[in-house]
């Protein structure tokens, strides 16, 4: 396991909603960050689909840990988007972020959100994020 992968598993640790929803990082990487959550149904709505807050949940910590992977600084988000395109009905969400621009105070990151149903993965939604910087640069 690479170095920022078991730091990126101990930060996901030290979250409890994280660990309520069990979440687990599999991929981190410089810009690049891949997380799923396995479906139990006290996550599910009305409708037997993944409740959009947890989909939403999922997007919104992507776009910070692949923001994070760049920024070196404690960083919260300042604003996201999402769109869902279809309900997520399936077995796992696999939520996949990249940096699209970074700079000094903010990173611009995308996500996009994949419903994994008898080993297919299907794309649920999209998510796009500014994520700003809250403290001094580390050492």
């Amino acid at each position: 396991m690479s170095d920022m992968l078991a730091i990126g598993k101990q930060i996901m640790a030290s979250q409890p909603f994280s660990q309520l929803l069990k979440t687990e990082i599999t991929q981190f990487a410089p810009g690049h960050v891949e997380m799923k959550i396995p479906i139990a149904h006290e996550l599910k709505q009305q409708h037997g689909f993944l409740h959009g807050g947890v989909v939403s949940y999922a997007a919104d910590n992507a776009l910070t840990f692949a923001a994070g992977s760049m920024m070196n600084v404690p960083i919260v988000t300042s604003e996201f988007k999402i769109n869902y395109v279809r309900p997520a009905i399936g077995e796992t969400l696999i939520a996949r972020a990249t940096v699209v621009y970074v700079g000094k105070t903010q990173a611009v990151c995308r996500s996009d959100l994949f419903i994994v149903k008898d080993g297919v993965e299907k794309l649920c939604a999209v998510a796009q994020g500014t994520i700003v910087r809250i403290g001094q640069e580390r050492s």
